[in-house]
């Protein structure tokens, strides 16, 4: 444990991406474990390029801008008064995540080699939103008003994993024009 305190003392972005990363890519994997494994009679192998894919999105993409952003959102807003909660939610939630949704959805149909980039994301953009804004908005006001900031993009890892499984989900779904 103690190795763990003086990691993330020493090397906070390093271990907060490290921690994410595979918490995202976590979640890519229960996903397909539960798709592909147990409920596919026969199982079949997972799909490791989605995998890898997740491993950049959370690892290389997503964790270097929530630290940056929870660092300065921390610095902005320092308290956890309902005067601060309320600036600090709306700015992450209307002005971050639909940012994060657009990166997310591109980031992904470019990794997979889609004709139209922005298809999948122009079709699944405003859904998308409206599940976050019911799962993050009280998640982010747990992490807001009890969580430290060293431990933001940690907790936010957790929170993710959970979200990120609805993702996967959502990502799975055919675009309209495919169904």
């Amino acid at each position: 444990m103690a190795f763990l305190r003086t990691f993330f003392r020493q090397k906070p972005f390093v271990a907060n991406s490290l921690i994410y990363g595979s918490l995202y890519v976590g979640a890519e994997f229960s996903q397909q474990w539960i798709t592909r494994k147990v409920f596919t009679k026969p199982p079949e192998p997972l799909d490791m390029a989605a995998l890898g894919r997740y491993t950049v999105m959370g690892t290389a993409i997503y964790s270097p801008i929530l630290y940056a952003w929870y660092k300065w959102l921390d610095r902005k807003y320092v308290g956890t008064t309902l005067k601060i909660l309320v600036p600090k939610l709306a700015l992450d939630q209307f002005l971050l995540t639909p940012c994060l949704l657009v990166i997310f959805f591109t980031a992904m149909s470019t990794m997979e080699g889609a004709e139209d980039k922005l298809q999948e994301c122009r079709e699944k953009i405003l859904p998308t939103f409206v599940r976050s804004c019911l799962f993050w908005l009280p998640v982010q006001s747990l992490n807001f008003v009890f969580i430290p900031p060293a431990f933001r993009v940690t907790f936010m890892g957790v929170a993710a994993f959970a979200w990120v499984n609805i993702l996967c989900w959502i990502k799975r779904q055919q675009p309209k024009t495919q169904a």
